[in-house]
């Protein structure tokens, strides 16, 4: 499973993790349960000029910002529960070989050559700006704010020179455009390869197959270098000491998914682990992002494994990494908005995951982003549906009925107790029928990224369990002690097993419930931070995600697990608290006032460009 890199020049927000970490959490931690192996990987995505732009605004070198902020994700994501067997980054010496690697193989194999390209210049600054930073009229549609590289409005890929009165998005200023010498990825010599590997996916969400099969409708080269002192050499005679000339940000970030698990394999002790993911066709990669990342996915990085390979129009001749498997599915979720607005950290239309995390539960954030978030279409996010689904789902109707269950449980046996078949009635055997053969629904909607319908579906079920409670009223019986142990039994093991079907979503919470209902153990592996030394350049050390979320085989799997008769039920401990009604209004007021505060700071420092500009 290959997750998108967060980009290391400011902390995550909710509209990121939305997009690219809970959904492939969600399906990660599915897949384990269901006795497959995993392997998940990702990192900080460090190269390119807005790196060197926002290191340059706060005075520190563009490595120093990377170092920086690839501590805050990495703890962010880390808080938020994300199973990772590794994530990283792309300053390592690892990444850079297998990304020199990658370029020297399409090189010798005719599918990257030498041109040249007009490139934008910052006129105050003499250096190149990326083009995600130029703005203009889109040349097809007309529509305002298109992007140097992209137009969101219409979905065509563009080139900055090709903008109607561009504008640096950093000062305002317009650019200028200068011939310069580059390398291309020929993206048209990959084109039919890649667009007959596209149709024949199957089960790809519709926006995204239908995006993807538009990108070549028209294919041009792209340049994969750029006129820029950061990021990884050139590995080319007359290019490799240049000190202007790096490979730009696109082109190797992708590769950090294999780079990745090669440094996954090393750091396991076993070289060459990786192959079983990359180079068996029958092992499928699952590619977990935001909409806006669909093209460098369907069409960029599957041209580069093609080329790699040797499979495009020029032919050619695998490289020792190859041959490389293209993705199986690329899951792309749409835009998150907040309160009705786009999220923007430069404008303060932001909730940052470390902000979040540090007022309200990790999984009460989890679950609004799994039941209410952009999985197929655009989702609002607001503080009120987030306060109600907590309070109303996570704490009254779940939260409640464990605690139910157990002080029940507690108060009567303090052990789960035994179930007594003379006395089940076809009210209970119909309880655990349905949560026994919900697996096999519930799984069904995971396994084809409907995650919603897959939440939805669960906690329908636990408002069965909750009827099937408030039915047999168990505190009303007093006098036959073997129908009060086998309703309770009953009521355990459903709740059990929608413990099991939640655990994806809520791993944080699932080993409390399963604590509760006298389990020992690690019931929900969680991730944890490692500081590591580069295993390449010496003396450079970085935090990783890592963890060991497979306990065995079959270890609580995705199927009814029977309860442990006699496993001692402490006294329960709330799993949800509610949150105060009026926190929505706290979290509103505290929107508006660091909102403001954004925009007078940005309007601040846009004045003080314009200054230096005259």
């Amino acid at each position: 499973m290959n997750v998108a890199w967060p980009y290391a020049n400011g902390p995550r927000h909710i509209g990121h993790v939305a997009g690219f970490g809970v959904p492939s959490d969600v399906y990660a931690r599915y897949q384990r349960m269901n006795g497959n192996d995993v392997l998940m990987v990702s990192g900080t995505d460090e190269h390119g000029t807005p790196i060197l732009v926002e290191a340059d605004k706060e005075g520190v070198t563009a490595q120093e910002l990377a170092n920086r902020y690839n501590r805050v994700i990495a703890k962010d994501l880390c808080d938020l529960g994300l199973s990772y067997d590794l994530f990283t980054r792309t300053t390592t010496g690892n990444h850079e070989h297998v990304v020199q690697e990658m370029f020297k193989q399409c090189l010798e194999n005719g599918y990257i050559y030498k041109g040249t390209q007009k490139v934008a210049i910052s006129p105050s600054t003499g250096r190149t700006l990326p083009d995600r930073y130029i703005e203009g009229e889109c040349p097809i549609c007309h529509a305002q704010g298109a992007r140097g590289d992209q137009c969101d409005n219409c979905g065509n890929e563009l080139d900055p020179d090709e903008l109607i009165n561009p504008v640096s998005k950093i000062n305002g200023e317009t650019p200028r455009f200068e011939e310069t010498e580059h390398y291309f990825l020929d993206l048209p010599a990959l084109a039919h390869a890649n667009l007959s590997w596209l149709k024949t996916r199957e089960d790809w969400r519709t926006n995204v197959i239908n995006f993807s099969i538009g990108l070549f409708k028209e294919v041009k080269p792209r340049a994969i270098t750029r006129d820029i002192d950061w990021g990884i050499p050139v590995p080319v005679k007359g290019w490799i000491d240049n000190p202007n000339k790096k490979l730009y940000v696109w082109f190797d970030a992708v590769i950090g998914y294999l780079s990745a698990s090669i440094e996954w394999a090393r750091r396991q002790g076993d070289p060459e682990a990786w192959r079983a993911w990359w180079n068996d066709p029958q092992t499928p990669g699952y590619y977990f992002m935001g909409k806006d990342n669909i093209t460098f996915h369907s069409q960029i990085w599957p041209s580069e494994m093609l080329a790699y390979n040797g499979q495009g129009s020029h032919e050619g001749t695998t490289g020792e990494l190859g041959p490389l498997s293209l993705p199986e599915q690329v899951v792309a979720s749409e835009f998150m908005t907040m309160e009705g607005k786009k999220f923007s950290s430069s404008r303060g239309i932001v909730i940052y995951v470390k902000d979040i995390l540090s007022r309200y539960p990790v999984d009460a954030v989890r679950y609004y982003i799994s039941v209410a978030g952009p999985e197929n279409s655009d989702a609002d996010f607001t503080w009120s549906e987030f306060v109600r689904h907590n309070n109303e789902e996570l704490a009254a109707s779940w939260g409640n009925l464990v605690n139910r269950v157990a002080n029940l449980i507690h108060k009567n046996f303090g052990e789960i107790p035994a179930l007594d078949e003379d006395s089940m009635t076809l009210e209970d055997r119909a309880l655990l029928e349905e949560t026994a053969g919900a697996f096999d629904v519930v799984g069904g909607f995971l396994e084809h990224h409907h995650q919603k319908n897959a939440l939805h579906e669960t906690m329908r079920i636990v408002g069965d369990i909750n009827k099937y409670i408030s039915s047999t009223e168990p505190w009303k019986i007093k006098d036959n002690p073997n129908r009060l142990a086998t309703v309770l039994h009953v009521a355990a093991q459903a709740v059990n097993d929608a413990n099991h079907l939640l655990a994806p979503f809520l791993p944080h919470a699932s080993q409390k419930v399963w604590e509760a209902l006298g389990g020992e153990g690690v019931f929900s592996p969680l991730p944890h931070i490692e500081e590591v030394e580069d295993l390449d350049k010496p003396g450079f050390s970085y935090p990783i995600i890592t963890g060991t979320y497979r306990l065995g085989e079959n270890v609580h799997p995705w199927k009814s697990e029977p309860l442990v008769v006699g496993a001692t039920v402490p006294k329960p401990q709330p799993i949800f608290a509610k949150i105060p009604p009026e926190a929505v209004e706290e979290e509103l007021k505290r929107f508006d006032e660091e909102l403001k505060a954004r925009q007078e700071a940005a309007q601040k420092r846009f004045a003080e460009e314009q200054a230096k500009l005259q």
